[in-house]
């Protein structure tokens, strides 16, 4: 009999037993009988096919397998939860003077919803009206503003016609269709999702991610696309594994003044550095653990789920990363990286969202989720957690923040900035509330309300 080792919720199917003695000889038997013997468990590893979910992954001694492989007596069977994302924002300017805020100032939001585009426009971190809403009945991934023209580009993804990438000068009026995104005929397959569009550093470049975790680049201001040949013919890429948000590309981290350098974080292939403007890439995973694969399988592993990086503008050497278990930084521009939560503050270290205050290399914000399973905001309370030394210290940020029977989710792309001092911060929920601070997170007014599910926030 081959040990079968569960984790939650599956060992909550089995009696609460984490470990188990299970008859067959290949993989297929042992889960099959493993169904068997604990009908709770039936159709939550195999489908009615009697295929592997999609989002189940199963290992054989550490090593990754399918259902074929065969098991012998001294074999331990881990079935695990395939690594999965939900739904970055980097800045490119250089100044190291940031302008003051005043707190009347008005400020434009774009919140992109699972219906639609929503443009709020009020007093910075106050209760903001909707001036427009574009893409009625369609999702929008993630809208921004290029600082640069004034151009709005928004990524929408049509329920029949799929995933399109829209121009505008005016945000309240018509939007044009960009030409390409699309991968050439060889490449045999389809972008199913524009996960994030970042303004580059040259003049008239713009950059956006997708799934299947590819880098596209324009050079004529989101107009027409180009497939980053290289990262898509990456050697290593029949190995990398998609998380429940699919095989998504979604951070892109450009290096202020030197367009050479870029840091691309997907979920659930890791970190990628390239410093000849993509025209190569390598790894950038050193210290970063894998909690989620068994410990004899976490050496040399490719399946890292990144959830969320940015880089510091003012410092590009410093990178931020909250990843499916962990919140980290990297003092070397991504080549290796220090686990920054476990040394408390922070309720969980799980969650999508993250801010770099872009004058201050020392300051970033998280919204912690609990665990893969639940990702809601933990014991009911709303809270921003702030460090403002590197990640050695996490406090809570909650003035005007619900903190009983709150149960939010918020997604990778619905946290941004206003880049101005004090730092205007804002973020959105999947219950359809706005949250803004026009001082850093020292206090929080709810901004807007019975909006759809929120997916991205980003100020205009």
């Amino acid at each position: 009999m081959a040990v079968v080792s569960l984790r939650s919720p599956l060992r909550d199917l089995a009696d609460g037993t984490g470990k188990l003695e299970i008859q067959g000889s290949t993989v297929g038997e042992v889960i099959d009988s493993l169904e068997r013997t604990y009908p709770k468990l039936r159709g939550w590893v195999m489908d009615e096919r009697g295929k592997v979910r999609e989002h189940i992954a199963i290992f054989v001694n550490g090593e990754r397998t399918g259902q074929e492989a065969a098991v012998s007596a001294t074999d331990t069977v881990h079935v695990l939860p395939a690594i999965s994302g939900g739904a970055m924002q980097t800045v490119t300017q250089t100044q190291t003077r940031v302008p003051a805020a005043d707190e009347q100032e008005e400020a434009e939001l774009l919140v992109g919803t699972k219906k639609g585009l929503f443009v709020l426009r009020g007093p910075r971190g106050a209760q903001m009206k909707a001036v427009a809403r574009q893409f009625e009945g369609q999702v929008v991934e993630f809208a921004v503003r290029d600082p640069r023209s004034g151009t709005y580009l928004a990524s929408v993804t049509h329920g029949q016609d799929g995933p399109r990438v829209f121009v505008t000068g005016d945000v309240t009026t018509e939007w044009t269709q960009t030409d390409g995104r699309a991968f050439p005929e060889e490449a045999d397959a389809a972008v199913e999702r524009i996960w994030s569009i970042q303004p580059g550093v040259e003049d008239g470049v713009v950059w956006a991610g997708v799934a299947p975790a590819a880098l596209f680049k324009s050079e004529d201001g989101g107009r027409s696309w180009l497939l980053n040949q290289a990262l898509w013919n990456e050697p290593s890429r029949p190995k990398w594994a998609p998380g429940a948000g699919g095989l998504c590309l979604h951070s892109i981290c450009l290096w202020p003044d030197d367009p050479s350098r870029l840091a691309i974080g997907i979920s659930a292939a890791g970190v990628w550095l390239s410093e000849d403007g993509g025209e190569s890439w390598r790894r950038g995973n050193r210290g970063i653990v894998p909690r989620y694969v068994p410990e004899d399988a976490r050496e040399g592993a490719a399946d890292l789920c990144v959830h969320n990086m940015h880089r510091a503008p003012l410092e590009p050497t410093t990178l931020y990363m909250q990843f499916h278990g962990g919140v980290y930084r990297s003092d070397d521009a991504g080549e290796s990286w220090e686990d920054i939560a476990s040394g408390g503050g922070l309720p969980s270290d799980f969650g999508f969202p993250m801010v770099v205050d872009p004058a201050d290399p020392n300051r970033a914000f998280v919204i912690p989720l609990t665990g893969d399973f639940d990702r809601v905001t933990p014991d009911g309370k709303v809270r921003v957690f702030e460090t403002r030394d590197r990640g050695d210290t996490w406090w809570p940020l909650t003035d005007g923040l619900p903190q009983g029977d709150a149960y939010l989710t918020i997604l990778r792309q619905a946290f941004g900035h206003d880049g101005k001092s004090p730092l205007g911060l804002y973020f959105g929920a999947e219950s359809g509330e706005v949250f803004g601070s026009p001082d850093g997170g020292g206090t929080w007014n709810t901004v807007a309300e019975h909006l759809p599910p929120v997916y991205s926030v980003r100020v205009s």
